[in-house]
């Protein structure tokens, strides 16, 4: 029924053929249908609210605020206009149709704001076709009566997901494919199975980057699959003032508050600021950069530290995919006795499981996420799953209020080889997922096992601690040992450093002067240098040569040579040679120095570990872990192969020669 319906609506679009090309369609479509649906649920009350309307005018009250409370509704519409009045005056059609937008509601007229349905409708009068549209949508019945909130709710899914394929490369701007959501809400929703089946059940579910509401849309349905008695609560925030249109219809034609949805940047404008929500999900922009948004998080993140949203740290500016996740944790419902607590699910790149080295925005952002025992599980995705990228991509579920068996763990589930591939492709899209694939995937998480895995069957899912994604960066001296042996061109080097090429010719000629009565002798001792240089220096007419001289000379002629004299400080330790210095990365669930002992001291007897620099970070090889040897072909195989493939090229040959 709901599919026939929207083959309907869609079969209005031919009256575009002509002035409107295919991937424009969506442009009129969808707008109309949301009037049209408005339209309908309005008119039993249109006489009464225009008469409620006009006892008010003069008086000093809000007729919005009178008009929805009498009326019990979520929206109004003040104009004398209706579909079926429209067309009885075609020649005003274009006039009436604009007067009767402008008299919604405000928290309804944005969303046609969002479609820009002045510059529509005048495009339409242009081509001679806006009658014939207003003619066409006032004879389809969208009465809640005769099509239901539930109905007109798939029907709007399946217009907009036929808008997307016909707009084909920028689909992915704003449409999440439907089966990942599909996986994304069937394992949001797993561990939480006994309190969503529960009759009259109500769950707040939330999307900051909501798009057209894809998501959304699928997490209400299955919720209502699981259980009919259910009320989702749907809140949205989209910064596409299109998107945002499209998404805020959906939830007013499902029947939600449609003050829920928020135009604006969720990073510096947060729609929803104090709420917390049950179930939270969301595809934020790959690798988009947050320069824009820069100065407002920032100031955040300093001033409020972990009482706003971005306490862990900040990523590089060129990706602004954590700060995302971030917002949806600071989302999450409290725990408080044990009760409580929200699940949410985030589609990332791979970026953000391995970007930036202990210390860094990123790390410190992943560190703070598995030490409070927030990830629950990331789940790999095959490749090409997406209309705007063919990238790898990753779900990652995290939990606030994880069950026992779960607590202290990551999951690692690797579904990239788990697809069907598509007869067409759509965009970048050249695969998808089945419904078998997406049983397993859930049936991986339910099981919840370390798998070993076989060169006949590999694994396909990794339990780890969460210390185990961590590990110490620790820094690694070699002593300082120089031999000093100054020649002409180490002298011209010495010149051209900053510190002495801005001297004037004088003291330059007079530094050269010293310096070439050291040529042709040999130090290894630093200090024994130094001494002689200083004389030398003085020799030529500086008496009194500072160290920040004197440490620019040697440490320019010096080279370094293991046979020479360990380079001492004042209090007779070895100072450190920057040229030779390490890092180690060593695991937390190792002890520093017996790692040290066993990696490092065996082949440089004389290192050490400088701990003042020793910094913690956190990764996530997920690719690591699922990593599989396969040797090469034996080298008989492949020469028999080339053999065979000669032997085939010489017969062609042989055919076109005679």
């Amino acid at each position: 029924m709901a599919k026939t319906n929207a083959d309907l609506i869609w079969s209005i679009a031919n009256l575009l053929r002509g002035p409107y090309q295919p991937n424009q369609y969506g442009d009129v479509i969808l707008p109309f249908t949301i009037l049209r649906r408005l339209d309908c649920i309005l008119e039993p009350t249109k006489d009464q609210v225009l008469a409620e309307y006009k006892k008010l005018q003069g008086l000093k009250v809000d007729p919005g605020v009178v008009l929805k409370t009498k009326f019990k509704l979520p929206f109004y519409n003040t104009s004398r206009w209706t579909f079926a009045s429209l067309v009885s005056d075609p020649e005003g059609v274009a006039d009436n149709l604009i007067d009767y937008i402008e008299r919604f509601s405000p928290n309804v007229r944005d969303v046609f704001e969002g479609f820009r349905m002045p510059d529509l409708i005048a495009d339409l009068q242009k081509s001679d076709r806006l009658y014939l549209i207003v003619k066409e949508f006032a004879a389809v019945d969208l009465h809640p009566k005769v099509v239901s909130g539930h109905d007109m709710g798939y029907i709007f899914e399946e217009l907009i997901r036929k808008f997307a394929e016909s707009n084909n490369a920028q689909a992915g701007d704003h449409f999440t494919p439907r089966e990942v959501i599909a996986l994304m809400v069937d394992i949001l929703f797993d561990t939480a199975d006994d309190a969503l089946t529960k009759p009259g059940t109500v769950r707040t579910i939330y999307d900051p980057a909501a798009g057209t509401g894809g998501m959304l849309s699928t997490a209400y349905d299955h919720l209502i699959e699981m259980n009919h008695s259910a009320r989702p609560v749907l809140y949205g925030q989209e910064i596409n003032p299109r998107s945002y249109a499209m998404c805020k219809s959906d939830m007013i034609i499902k029947g939600q508050d449609v003050d829920n949805i928020y135009l604006g940047d969720t990073l510096t404008d947060d729609g929803h600021s104090g709420r917390h929500f049950d179930f939270l999900l969301s595809n934020p922009p790959f690798g988009v950069e947050w320069k824009t948004q820069q100065k407002v998080v920032t100031d955040e993140y300093e001033q409020r530290g972990f009482a706003g949203r971005f306490g862990p740290g900040l990523p590089r500016v060129s990706d602004g995919s954590l700060l995302f996740l971030l917002h949806l944790i600071s989302k999450m419902q409290p725990v408080r006795g044990g009760e409580g607590g929200s699940r949410l699910a985030i589609v990332l790149n791979g970026s953000p499981l391995f970007t930036g080295g202990a210390g860094s925005g990123e790390s410190n952002i992943r560190q703070w996420i598995i030490e409070n025992d927030l990830l629950d599980a990331i789940i790999a995705l095959p490749t090409d799953m997406f209309y705007n990228t063919g990238i790898s991509t990753y779900i990652w579920i995290l939990d606030n209020n994880k069950p026992e068996p779960r607590r202290g763990k990551v999951q690692l589930i690797n579904g990239v080889n788990m697809f069907g591939k598509m007869r067409k492709s759509l965009g970048s899209k050249r695969k998808y997922l089945r419904p078998e694939d997406i049983e397993r995937l859930c049936r991986l998480y339910d099981r919840y096992r370390n798998e070993k895995g076989t060169d006949t069957h590999p694994a396909h899912s990794k339990v780890l601690r969460g210390e185990e994604f961590g590990y110490a960066t620790v820094t690694v001296e070699r002593p300082l040992q120089l031999r000093f042996e100054p020649t002409e061109d180490k002298i011209d080097e010495v010149l051209a450093q900053k510190s002495i090429a801005k001297l004037k010719d004088g003291e330059q000629a007079v530094i050269r002067k010293a310096l070439k009565t050291l040529v042709g002798w040999t130090w290894t001792n630093r200090d024994a240098f130094v001494d002689e240089l200083k004389a030398a220096l003085r020799d030529a007419g500086i008496t009194r040569p500072g160290a920040p001289l004197v440490k620019t000379i040697w440490s320019t002629i010096g080279e370094h040579d293991p046979e020479a004299d360990i380079v001492t400080n004042s209090k007779g330790d070895p100072e450190p040679d920057p040229a030779l210095r390490d890092t180690e990365n060593v695991p937390l669930t190792e002890d520093i120095e017996e790692y040290f002992a066993r990696e490092v001291l065996p082949h440089v007897p004389d290192a050490w570990i400088d701990h003042d620099k020793t910094k913690i970070g956190y990764e996530i090889p997920f690719t690591r872990h699922f990593y599989r040897y396969v040797p090469p072909r034996p080298l008989d195989e492949i020469q028999k192969d080339l053999r065979a493939l000669v032997s085939e090229i010489q017969a062609m040959l042989s055919e076109v020669g005679a």
